[in-house]
């Protein structure tokens, strides 16, 4: 556990430990040309690669690491997409995500939803002008939100994931603009994340729409340096918070910026049942990374809504032997996208051990990449 009481999580995880089967997994696919600044984001080597990102993981999600694909994965620094860890696990428990595109550059060639009209109106604009989101779309997406945490707040526990290539850099902005003081603390898909380079696009945003002093009304600061995950995904946390429905959010610290965008959107009767209701689930990897600190950050969060949130970190980890693509995450690269750690979350509360999702891991990326070369010795 990184954040909460062992009640309030003893009390959280029993729906998911009972109802495990009749989980409802939901991946919210979207983009922001954020992304696209030089050296944001290791979602993809380059910006045009990053444009396919979500596109790529969401088909290597469904159809796993033996399919031909239509979109080839963006090439990364190093390591693999988290789509394969998602992908195993989904596999073997049985579940059937519902991918859902909020207007992504490139739309998967899978079976999936896509958002019609103002709310799927293509990514976000870049934060650094203050004007990411139509307040129209907004709206839509907000109302969108609440209509499906309502349709879907019948007692099944719900799994919130995401893939937002860009999308830590408008977390940043998000908690920023809602008055958390984030700096240093929001991982990111880079080896070493850039806090000084997020912090300048940061303020550079905030400040084209008034916000510098932070603390802003939450309906603004999320038009002004979101993406469209957030609103969507915060509106659906409301909804089952508010019918005592269990979520996972399924991530690290962009769940984070869900989970205060609920809370500042939140009446406040609500918040302790959003706190209650919502998790955050992510991997050891950025659970105990150097160059950020979640634990933190999520402190921050309850601080600034008077609340406790529950935070926790899968177990699943990758010793060697094992395929070179995953020990990398061992070395610091990807560490966690497309609800990777909320789903080895998943799979330690169905009561299955860590080490045999990590043999089935390895299996998977031999499949996908090709076996590792022999040991020279």
């Amino acid at each position: 556990m990184i954040t909460g009481s062992a009640a309030a999580a003893e009390a959280w995880g029993r729906p998911w430990r009972q109802g495990w089967r009749e989980a409802e997994v939901l991946v919210l696919l979207a983009g922001t040309d954020t992304a696209a600044v030089p050296g944001i984001s290791a979602a993809g080597a380059t910006p045009a690669s990053r444009r396919r990102t979500a596109a790529a993981d969401a088909e290597l999600l469904l159809l796993g690491p033996a399919a031909e694909r239509p979109h080839a994965l963006p090439p990364l620094p190093a390591g693999v997409s988290p789509a394969l860890i998602s992908h195993v696990v989904l596999r073997e428990l049985g579940l059937v995500p519902l991918v859902v595109d909020l207007g992504c550059p490139v739309a998967p060639a899978v079976p999936h939803l896509r958002l019609p009209g103002p709310a799927g109106a293509g990514p976000a604009r870049c934060l650094s002008g203050g004007a990411a989101l139509d307040p129209g779309r907004l709206e839509a997406l907000l109302a969108l939100g609440r209509r499906w945490g309502e349709r879907l707040a019948a007692g099944r526990p719900l799994l919130l994931a995401e893939c937002v290539p860009g999308g830590t850099s408008t977390a940043l902005a998000v908690l920023t603009g809602l008055g958390v003081a984030a700096d240093g603390l929001v991982s990111g898909s880079l080896r070493h994340p850039d806090h000084g380079r997020k912090a300048a696009l940061v303020a550079q945003g905030l400040g084209a729409a008034g916000l510098e002093g932070g603390d802003g009304a939450a309906l603004r600061v999320a038009a002004a340096v979101g993406d469209p995950m957030q609103p969507l995904a915060a509106a659906m946390v409301l909804a089952a918070a508010a019918a005592g429905r269990s979520v996972l959010l399924a991530g690290g610290s962009q769940m984070a910026a869900v989970l205060a965008l609920a809370l500042a959107l939140a009446p406040p009767t609500l918040r302790p049942a959003v706190a209650a209701a919502a998790a955050v689930g992510t991997t050891a990897w950025v659970a105990h990374e150097a160059d950020s600190d979640l634990a933190l950050l999520l402190q921050r969060i309850g601080a600034r809504w008077g609340v406790e949130p529950l935070a926790f970190a899968a177990d699943l980890r990758f010793p060697e032997p094992c395929h070179p693509a995953l020990a990398a995450y061992e070395n610091g690269y990807v560490k966690e996208g497309v609800g990777a750690g909320g789903l080895a979350l998943l799979w330690q509360l169905s009561g299955r051990p860590a080490p045999a999702l990590a043999r089935l891991c390895d299996q998977a990326c031999a499949t996908l990449l090709g076996p590792p070369p022999p040991t020279v010795r």
